[in-house]
């Protein structure tokens, strides 16, 4: 059984639960570690428990345990005061920790919330558009670094269904939750496959099923 950490808040991330992961190969190595600014600033605004320095240092630690962990961000951008010195804390946060992928967002008010009770709404929507476009953009360059670091390796892939793209291919994805497209052959849904990595784009892997005798 392949088994996915999903998700915590930084403040409860611990150096056990990283030991844990690195310990058992069937737990994935992937982390979703939400960070949603670069900021302290906002990250103060935001109310989060977590500075950017120690994230920085919970990144630091995953990196050194599970080296090659795949790690993936929650991004708010345009939450209220916030500046473009703060922006750039973001994508300096991002060019240190060079994601594996994100999921990024334009601030927008949710009724009832503390920030919509008590902050304004003040950054205008077209500096909101431009700053999640330079978070998009960067995060698809990061995408394309770290899945271009999969070309040539032969990687255990779980299939979950057919490529959305094409009815000849599975697709599946790797212990780093990248999804990985290879001809079906004679393959099932629920097999592991080892599949060599021949090509990538910024969040796919593309490649061919090989067997064991071809590994070594």
């Amino acid at each position: 059984m392949r088994i996915r950490f999903s998700t915590s808040n930084p403040q409860d991330m611990t150096l056990d639960v990283i030991e844990a992961m690195a310990k058992y190969t069937n737990i994935c190595n992937y982390i979703h570690l939400p960070v949603q600014s670069g900021s302290n600033r906002m990250l103060k605004a935001m109310n989060r428990l977590h500075t950017r320095e120690e994230y920085f240092e919970l990144i630091d630690n995953i990196k050194r345990i599970i080296p090659d962990c795949a790690i993936s961000q929650d991004m708010i951008t345009g939450f209220p005061t916030e500046t473009e010195e703060d922006h750039q804390d973001t994508l300096s946060l991002m060019e240190y920790v060079k994601y594996d992928f994100g999921f990024m967002f334009a601030y927008s008010e949710r009724p009832g919330t503390l920030a919509a009770r008590k902050m304004e709404d003040d950054v205008p929507e077209e500096i909101k558009k431009r700053r999640l476009r330079e978070i998009i953009d960067l995060q698809q360059r990061h995408g394309l670094y770290r899945t271009q670091q999969h070309i040539g390796k032969v990687e255990e892939v779980l299939i979950e269904g057919p490529s959305k793209k094409s009815d000849a291919h599975w697709m599946g994805r790797n212990s780093q939750n990248t999804v990985v497209v290879f001809p079906k052959e004679n393959y099932k849904v629920g097999e592991f496959v080892n599949v060599k990595i021949n090509d990538c784009t910024s969040a796919t892997l593309l490649g061919e099923a090989v067997n064991y005798s071809e590994n070594n």
